[in-house]
């Protein structure tokens, strides 16, 4: 048995009560509990997470080509321990994906998940317009135990409309994450005119928006990441 949770808000805990394997992102182990010797081991992932030795390279190729490319260790318990992951002080959101959900979530934001996780990159075609580019990791559930552990900088905001059915519009680089369907991937939508090319523009030239049809929870972050197209004339 495995499970996640925070600590302090900038922590991961992982408690195992057996033989598990978690991915996390390469670096992120603080700290270890156990009864006698060390049961609990890191391998640096080569290639990818996938089991399949095809699949991970192509995971591996496309992760390369698309920037979505992180840094994965292999964390393998031998029996009962609790271990703790952080990545400087920033928060630490878990999610537990039910069996077909999925999360789509900017690599960088990726602390850890489980083996009941299906792990892939796949083109979104609307990250021209943020910092990311064209692609996002994606983690669909597959089991009872499929646990996400996402990295925000500051305390994140969650935005529903899964009951309201109203559209949500965020900002690209403040997106962490999305949660739904595999068809729940937002639109772009841009406010470009003559005034943007005169240094006018007004700062929020373009948006993710998720309508009313595509129930959806999103992520963001009290922060922006740089980069993505700033258009204007000095």
């Amino acid at each position: 048995m495995l499970t996640f949770e925070t600590v302090n808000e900038l922590t991961l805990k992982v408690t195992s009560t057996g033989n598990d394997t978690i991915f996390t992102k390469a670096g992120a182990f603080i700290a270890g509990d156990c009864g006698g010797n060390t049961n609990y081991r890191f391998e640096k992932v080569l290639l990818g997470p996938q089991k399949s030795l095809a699949q991970a390279a192509l995971g591996s190729l496309m992760r390369r080509v698309t920037g979505e490319n992180i840094p994965l260790m292999k964390v393998t318990m031998n029996g009962p321990s609790e271990t703790f992951y952080a990545v400087n002080a920033q928060h630490v959101v878990i999610y537990k994906l039910e069996p077909g959900e999925t999360i789509s979530v900017e690599s960088e934001n990726l602390l850890a998940f489980t083996q009941d996780c299906k792990y892939s990159v796949r083109f979104i075609g609307v990250g021209v317009l943020s910092q990311k580019g064209f692609a996002t990791t994606t983690l669909t559930g597959t089991g009872s135990e499929a646990y996400v552990a996402i990295l925000t900088d500051g305390n994140p905001i969650a935005l529903s409309n899964v009951q309201t059915h109203n559209t949500i519009s965020v900002d690209p680089d403040a997106v962490i994450c999305w949660m739904g369907d595999g068809s729940c991937d937002p639109r772009i939508t841009t406010d470009v005119n003559w005034k943007t090319f005169i240094g006018q523009a007004s700062g929020e030239s373009y948006s993710f928006e998720w309508h009313g049809s595509l129930p959806v929870t999103v992520i963001i972050q009290p922060s922006e990441r740089r980069g993505g197209i700033r258009i204007g004339i000095d």
